[in-house]
């Protein structure tokens, strides 16, 4: 996959690993001139201060803490890094052997590391830690004492359930990082940095079970990351579409998630995840079509009650897709196929409406998605409302103006409601809705048919990492089906889907099985 061009070195910097070319540059023995390059760096930046120290028993060992204000923590750098700093006695030390004395013997923040590369200095100021320079030492100690505001860890908002865990991903990647190691605490769970982005320098971390995972995956994963060249990451959205196969097609080849326990089931099948700094929505992957309608509740209810959800989803999602079109092709090509009363009555409810069959439910649909997007964009309370009213008055308005026919607007409903039921289904639906309305429009329910067969043609051909999107390679593993229309029991599951976890399939123990 070459769409952009590759990084051409990789750079380790502090406290975690980046992927970066540096420039060279480097500190020198004076603090003056230290502070002058690093002034110019952060020229017509009031946000970075400079705190100059001086040693209150050896006026001769001076320097200079370097913040970003409002993204550290006070106490910290005021009573562990800038009180010793200034009352430590230092009798016996000269200045070139100080800073490394005062990081063993005197700093007591825990996360300390010399840097003396200038552009790492840069970084570390810019990503919330401090930097201590001494006069007469070319290096820099780095202090991370980080005090980031974020959210607090909250339900997931888009993957609501009413039962399992309650926690959520938040915008901290190291508390979304804590939030899976709570979960899995193997030395098997591997966490992998890097930065992405020359303008943001965006943290992602990879996250995988070392001894579950394709090697070949996180590879491919690796290099794919790799390839990217951007200015910046705001959220997992810009990985998740520069990084997915088949980027032409509407369904997405990479999963997301808010959730903590659906992220680690995921793992503990053998996919890799991708935490992004600043988004609450985890990547992973590969993903196949049958977790489009999973659920994480799927697997806390009994597993008969979990089915019959799935295969209303399913039935929800045939529904979303085909029934516009299904209705147009019957009403205008083949009325032959419906029954004499239903076609009277359809016929009663259609007298005086101006427009055809086709025009009415492109007009109903689009003005669906128009609510639709208008309660989702508006505040909460509001939302609802709008939708709700604006459906009821426009329906019942159009109807008595004669503008659309009651059965339009039945089928309109039906469809939209059956869309609302997979989330992660809905912009795919929505966009091949149209285009099996228009063939229903100009070649009835063969043209139907053709765009169903397109379809699965479609869904056969793509993959994702490497695994067939239907988790098919042309026969049917009974492994790779338990946990897809249906939902087995857990004992039924004892071995991992092949074609995801190849390298560990075993789940469960041998001798497991239901109770008694």
């Amino acid at each position: 996959m070459n769409l952009w061009k590759k990084r051409k070195a990789q750079e380790e910097g502090c406290p975690a690993g980046r992927e970066k070319k540096s420039d060279g540059r480097e500190l020198t023995f004076s603090l003056e001139e230290n502070l002058a390059a690093l002034r110019s760096v952060f020229e017509s930046d009031d946000m970075i201060r400079f705190r100059m120290l001086e040693n209150k028993s050896q006026r001769a060992i001076q320097g200079c803490v370097i913040y970003a204000e409002g993204m550290i923590d006070h106490q910290i750098l005021d009573e562990y890094v800038i009180e010793q700093v200034i009352s430590s006695d230092v009798p016996r030390y000269t200045r070139s052997d100080y800073l490394e004395e005062l990081q063993k013997k005197a700093l007591i923040a825990s996360n300390l590391c010399l840097a003396q590369e200038l552009e790492k200095i840069t970084d570390a100021v810019l990503v919330g830690n401090a930097v201590l320079l001494l006069d007469g030492s070319p290096k820099a100690i780095i202090i991370y004492c980080k005090n980031l505001k974020s959210r607090a860890v909250e339900e997931a908002s888009s993957e609501q359930a009413v039962r399992g865990p309650r926690d959520g991903f938040t915008e901290q990647l190291l508390v979304n990082l804590s939030l899976i190691r709570r979960r899995v605490t193997s030395a098997d769970l591997k966490f992998q940095y890097r930065y992405i982005g020359r303008v943001t320098k965006t943290k992602v971390c990879i996250c995988y079970l070392k001894n579950i995972a394709s090697d070949q995956i996180v590879k491919e994963l690796e290099h794919r990351l790799n390839e990217l060249d951007i200015d910046g990451i705001v959220d997992s959205g810009y990985i998740q579409e520069m990084i997915k196969d088949s980027p032409f097609s509407p369904f997405d080849t990479i999963g997301y998630s808010e959730r903590p326990d659906s992220i680690v089931g995921k793992l503990l099948e053998g996919r890799v995840a991708l935490v992004v700094d600043g988004s609450p929505f985890v990547l992973t992957v590969p993903f196949v079509f049958p977790e489009l309608f999973q659920t994480p509740e799927d697997y806390y209810n009994n597993f008969i009650f979990a089915s019959f959800n799935r295969l209303l989803r399913i039935f929800g999602a045939v529904l979303a897709l085909f029934v516009p079109a299904i209705y147009v092709s019957l009403t205008n090509f083949h009325q032959e196929l419906l029954p004499t009363p239903l076609l009277l009555s359809i016929a009663a409810g259609r007298y005086d409406v101006p427009f055809p069959t086709v025009i009415e439910a492109f007009l109903m649909l689009i003005v669906f998605e128009i609510l639709r997007e208008a309660g989702a964009r508006m505040p909460t309370a509001i939302g609802q409302t709008v939708s709700i009213v604006g459906a009821l008055v426009l329906g019942e308005a159009a109807v008595d103006a004669k503008f659309i026919a009651p059965s339009m607007i039945i089928i309109v409903a039906l469809t939209g409601i059956s869309a609302l039921m997979n989330a992660k289904v809905q912009g795919a639906i929505l966009v091949l809705r149209f285009v099996f309305l228009i063939l229903a429009a100009f070649m009835g329910i063969y043209g139907v048919i053709f765009g169903a067969l397109c379809l699965v043609t479609h869904l056969m051909s793509i993959r994702s990492f490497g695994v067939p999107y239907m988790l098919t390679e042309g026969s049917i593993r009974y492994e790779d089906i338990k946990d897809t229309l249906i939902r087995a029991p857990w004992w039924y599951m004892r071995l991992r889907p092949q074609l995801i976890a190849s390298k560990n399939r075993t789940r469960m123990g041998r001798h497991a099985k239901k109770g008694t």
